[in-house]
């Protein structure tokens, strides 16, 4: 393969790794969770053991960030989301409600495509490993050009890891080449389950429009709104290490302030005495100039230390520093620094009332942070609940540090790196990603206690409007498939044993013959004094029809067709399913004597009228042929 374009290489490897991956999956699909704890435990041991050397080489190999927070950065990637997880259950039956008898049963996804930014590499390369492994899924991961480097060697700490514990190590692999060609290849593998995409909005775009399932985590533009009534130094404090965390890189940091008045001159001054650095009016233009590059946040800026972005926008500050301040009139392309920006520069708004700084903060979030992140500093519970309710916002950190707090580090949310920001945002979710993402949920469920009460109760209730109080199928009294015990056996002389396909005669309102009662008998047949119990099943026996001479054509004229092919009759036994028992005005009368013609048993037209009643459409006595209710010039029923 080494003699292959670049391209071709890189698509090849893309195939090739997929097909490992399945094999591996294929390989843990029916581990137990004892198999696969074990796994995940030993790569979070190995990935926490290789924190220090993955931070190094992602710094030099990226220019992003400091070694130091990128060390935090992999324990959290590691041991902190192993231990958010070690003892939840993500193999078989992994909950049961006692009070409702469901049961979930958990599944694996198969192989995801795991594609990965360059401004936290290695610890979303641990993290994504661990969430699908933990679910018996294998994952393939796509890492940004630049940082395929440090990417390649986390997952090569991971996958020694896993080989030790006794596991396949293909379930983690990552592309040595990628390509944006290769990447889209991944990602519309006929093999890949699911793809999770963390990056830019392109990248995350071209994941939902890949054809797979995916969950896509977008860019924030993070206000924070410190409240006239907040604890100011701790406002201070929290603002500053958040934004020396790694020099701001996480998309939940926060990127500009949007300050109470009345406390504008306290807070300035509490964040001077932690290392910030107020920009004057021509730095504020220098840097503007410098990282907003047609609406965009300059790449080149990212993870840089505030010294080094003073630099380059043409000033100085001390290289202690640790946040640059931009004061800006505003939120919108005409503020060029209100803008989502990457590193420990943040922008500064004044505001009267937290009624304003709603406002000033709303706009931040639709300028680029739909759904993500914003923060709040406050006492006031009304401010607060103001912000809980208003916002749009998937996760509000409160009187703490934004980058920590949102990715479950100095909070009790979910650890992860990984942060959804909603349907408003375009992403299927606003959680934090976790294992619980990359399974396949099953659930068993039983009838409820109550369930034949509350049937019958909405029965009863669709009633009211159609008149039908036991409908065909419903299985309540009075159901009329439940009159149906069996299959009733034909009885007609001029029909062969098989089974009929009859489906009953037309209904019509006919004259009733003067031997069957008066007046007319209504389309649906409905007697409403008829007793609906479904009958007994009972064995009657059935006189056939006398037998005609061969060739005779009895009751059809000498030498008759007809005649001459109903000669094969002989006495049966047929069991039937009569209709319930009858008033005295129903009682069955003797079969009529025949007059040429074969008939069957008389019915009156009562006990007609009952046994359509039982039977909905159709007379369930079978074809009409020998019963003398039946008009043969005409077919219809004269019942």
């Amino acid at each position: 393969m080494q003699n292959l374009d670049p391209d071709l290489r890189a698509l090849q490897e893309v195939r090739d790794f997929v097909e490992r991956a399945k094999r591996a999956h294929e390989i843990v699909h029916s581990w137990s969770q004892a198999q696969i704890d074990k796994l995940c435990a030993a790569m979070a041991e190995a990935g926490e053991a290789a924190a220090h050397d993955l931070a190094r080489v992602a710094v030099e190999e990226t220019g992003i960030g400091r070694v130091h927070y990128k060390v935090l950065k992999n324990l959290l990637g590691s041991r902190g989301i192993w231990n958010s997880m070690k003892s939840e259950r993500s193999v078989g039956v992994i909950s049961r409600d006692e009070r409702t008898g469901i049961v979930e049963v958990a599944t694996p996804v198969g192989v995801i495509a795991g594609i990965i930014p360059t401004t936290n590499p290695t610890s979303t390369a641990l993290g994504k490993a661990l969430i699908a492994v933990k679910g018996r899924n294998a994952i393939v991961i796509s890492p940004h050009p630049r940082s395929k480097r440090c990417i390649g060697e986390t997952v090569e700490v991971l996958r020694r890891a896993i080989e030790r514990a006794g596991g396949p190590p293909d379930l983690v692999l990552s592309l040595s080449n990628p390509t944006i060609e290769s990447t889209s290849a991944l990602m519309k593998h006929k093999h890949v389950a699911l793809i999770l995409s963390t990056g830019g909005s392109g990248l995350v775009t071209a994941a939902y429009s890949s054809g797979k399932p995916a969950y896509g985590v977008g860019p924030g533009n993070v206000p924070c709104y410190i409240d006239r009534t907040a604890d100011v130094p701790g406002a201070a404090r929290a603002i500053v290490t958040s934004q020396s965390f790694d020099n701001g890189t996480l998309c939940c940091s926060e990127q500009g302030l949007v300050i109470d008045k009345p406390i504008e001159k306290a807070l300035i001054g509490e964040l001077k005495k932690r290392g910030a650095h107020v920009c004057s009016e021509e730095e504020v233009a220098r840097l503007a100039k410098l990282c907003n590059v047609g609406g965009h946040m300059n790449a080149d800026v990212v993870g840089l230390d505030p010294w080094r972005i003073a630099e380059l926008a043409g000033f100085n500050v001390p290289r202690e520093t640790s946040v640059l301040l931009a004061y800006q009139g505003g939120v919108g392309p005409k503020w060029p620094l209100s803008i989502e920006i990457l590193a420990p520069l943040l922008s500064v708004h004044v505001v009267e009332g937290w009624k304003a700084g709603c406002e000033i903060s709303m706009q931040m979030l639709h300028y680029g942070g739909l759904g993500h992140t914003c923060a709040v500093h406050a006492r006031d519970e009304a401010v607060l609940e103001a912000w809980f309710l208003e916002k749009p916002a998937s996760r509000i950190i409160v009187n703490g540090p934004s980058s920590m707090g949102a990715v479950g580090y100095s909070t009790w949310l979910m650890p992860s790196m990984s942060l959804g920001c909603g349907p408003q945002a375009g992403n299927i979710t606003s959680d934090n990603i976790t294992y619980k993402h990359l399974l396949n949920i099953k659930r068993a469920a039983f009838p409820r206690k109550d369930w034949l009460e509350i049937e019958a109760r909405d029965h009863a209730w669709a009633a009211k409007f159609t008149r039908e109080t036991a409908p065909r199928g419903s299985g309540l009294p009075g159901d009329p498939a439940l009159a149906i015990a069996a299959p009733l056996a034909s009885t007609s002389a001029f029909s062969a044993p098989a089974a009929s396909n009859w489906q009953g005669n037309a209904v019509r309102d006919v004259p009733v013959s003067p031997s069957a009662g008066k007046g007319f008998v209504p389309k649906s047949f409905v007697n409403p004094t008829v007793n609906l119990t479904p009958p007994a099943r009972v064995e009657a026996k059935v006189q056939a029809a006398p037998k005609a001479p061969m060739g005779s054509g009895a009751g059809f004229g000498a030498g008759s067709a007809m005649g001459s092919a109903q000669n094969s009759s002989a006495s049966s036994v047929a069991t039937l399913a009569p209709p319930p028992p009858a008033p005295a005005a129903m009682t069955p009368r003797p079969p009529a004597a025949s007059s040429g013609a074969n008939v069957g048993s008389r019915l009156s037209t009562a006990e007609i009228q009952n046994i359509m009643a039982h039977a909905g459409a159709g007379c369930p006595l079978g074809p009409c042929k020998g019963c003398e209710h039946h008009d043969v010039a005409t077919g219809a029923c004269l019942a």
